[in-house]
């Protein structure tokens, strides 16, 4: 990607360059141009961009666009008024007042926001996730240019709330195949990676074309294909872009303090933010959030105290110091040189197309992997093997599609339980099992008791109105348990549990005992 000319930015009129945007892999641009549900915008929003392509548009020709639709006047004003832009005493009473309280590119950002909310083609997409994200990384790319670049915060707020639009594109080429990919990566740059494997490129780049086909202003276009990347090498303004991201994944995530624990390291090997920023920016998030959420008429993301936040970051941080020492960097490169070798393998060779968890060739080559590096090192080893219970008579009696969904909507469970470093796959029509590294019976038998749990609360499907819920059997087998050869003797162990699991009633876990 070439990278963003600030002079031209902030222009943002002249007619876009098609060798300004990275170019699209040919086999994706043709299914692009014969997709007829690719998101659209509304009419008035369509009239703004109208204008916004003009280079000599004022305010009042903004303002006039605007008020041809009453809905987006009245939302306009409610954002002028409210508390994000707390500092204006007098109220704003016309369409012009907002738009020159708020600035062209807030202006533009609002517009398109209401407009791109809940788009029809986006079933199966978790929508309220991906505008928590857009609203969080907008206010936190807007409050860092504010420290960096002040003279680009508008531009940048615009941008942040729109790098994800290219998810809706792909949800509107692959449905539920892409939903399916959204949940099965880890984390936002797990996504990007598989996007990258699937179609050549990731959403920032699908995202820049959609802008542009939309005639979204070119400066805007490129911001979104330099939205995504690594921080490092980066300008002021892209680096307030692509750390406004990450701030949002950190803030969503259910383990924020971990999150902004590794953030604060990247940070500090940047020198590119005095210490105290990353308070104050959360602090400002906590603020605004709340309303915000509310204009977008989206679910209001989780409320966070900043300093709490950073505090436990910093915990994080401390005991990760004492506790490893000069092997945390060892550790840290054996992790991203794991990534780099699963990010080279197809994703069809990998993963199994119905759950989006991993294959069973896959898991065994994992697994084998593991287990000679676990006995090598003297660490345990476990693995768990679990079984739906009764799921050829839910099959007979409801359909193998309904059987699918619930193999889908029981993977989506599994996957929530187990952490970073697992791995988990379905091994064979009911049959899953997960590789649990550096672990033994009692955190083996911990995280089966959480499943049988969720699953007694979630059920994974409605039958004629009523919920559907299953049970499992799982059988626990670790490496100290026996003088195994291979790992194929491991996961026999933990099939012979599993069964023991069933002799005793279902819905049970075993721990395999080997016989004197």
């Amino acid at each position: 990607m070439t990278p963003v000319d600030t002079a031209a930015c902030e222009a943002g009129r002249e007619p876009l360059d098609p060798h300004a945007l990275p170019p699209l892999p040919a086999p994706l641009l043709a299914r692009l141009a014969d997709c007829h549900t690719l998101p659209s915008l509304p009419a008035a929003v369509a009239k703004v961009l109208m204008v916004a392509r003009r280079p000599d548009a004022s305010l009042f020709d903004y303002a006039a666009a605007i008020e041809e639709d009453p809905a987006l006047t009245l939302r306009l004003l409610a954002l002028a008024n409210s508390a994000f832009y707390a500092r204006h005493r007098r109220e704003a009473s016309t369409c012009r007042d907002a738009v020159s309280r708020i600035g062209l590119d807030a202006t533009l950002a609002a517009v398109m926001s209401f407009g791109l909310a809940r788009p029809a083609t986006a079933e199966g997409l978790d929508l309220d996730a991906l505008w928590q994200r857009a609203i969080i990384a907008a206010l936190a790319a807007r409050h860092l240019a504010a420290r960096l670049c002040p003279e680009r915060a508008g531009t940048l707020f615009t941008i942040a709330l729109i790098q994800d639009i290219g998810i809706l594109a792909a949800g509107a080429l692959d449905g539920d195949d892409y939903a399916a990919l959204t949940r099965a990566a880890a984390d936002h740059d797990a996504l990007c990676q598989a996007e990258r494997e699937r179609y050549g490129c990731d959403h920032a780049d699908l995202g820049a074309w959609l802008a542009a086909s939309w005639g979204i202003p070119p400066h805007l276009a490129r911001g979104i294909a330099e939205s995504h990347g690594e921080l490092a090498a980066a300008s002021p303004a892209t680096l307030c872009l692509r750390l406004s991201g990450r701030i949002a994944d950190g803030w969503l995530t259910q383990t924020p303090g971990r999150a902004f624990a590794r953030l604060i390291r990247r940070l500090d090997a940047l020198e590119a933010l005095p210490a105290d920023s990353l308070e104050e920016i959360l602090d400002e998030l906590q603020a605004q959030l709340p309303s915000m959420a509310e204009l977008l008429e989206i679910t209001r993301p989780p409320q966070r105290d900043g300093h709490e936040l950073l505090a436990e970051a910093k915990r994080h941080l401390f005991m990760q110091s004492l506790a490893l020492g000069a092997r945390l960097d060892a550790q840290q490169a054996e992790l991203e040189s794991l990534r780099e070798q699963h990010a080279e393998l197809e994703h069809s060779s990998r993963l199994d197309p119905l759950t989006g968890l991993a294959n069973r060739a896959w898991l065994e080559q994992q697994l084998e992997e593991r287990f000679h590096r676990s006995r090598a090192q003297g660490k345990n080893l476990a693995v768990v093997f679990i079984d739906l219970d009764h799921f050829k008579r839910l099959n007979d009696r409801h359909g193998h599609q309904l059987g699918d969904r619930v193999l889908a909507n029981f993977a989506t469970n599994l996957q929530e339980m187990i952490r970073e470093g697992d791995l988990a796959a379905r091994y064979g029509g009911e049959e899953f099992l997960v590789i649990l590294p550096d672990e033994g019976v009692t955190g083996a038998e911990a995280m089966a008791t959480r499943l049988s749990e969720r699953l007694a609360i979630h059920p994974v499907a409605r039958v004629d109105g009523e919920s559907l819920h299953v049970s499992v059997s799982i059988g626990i087998a670790c490496l100290d348990d026996a003088d195994f050869r291979d790992a194929r003797e491991l996961i026999d162990a933990a099939d012979q549990g599993m069964y023991q699991a069933k002799r005793n009633g279902r819905g049970s876990a075993h721990h395999f005992i080997p016989p004197p």
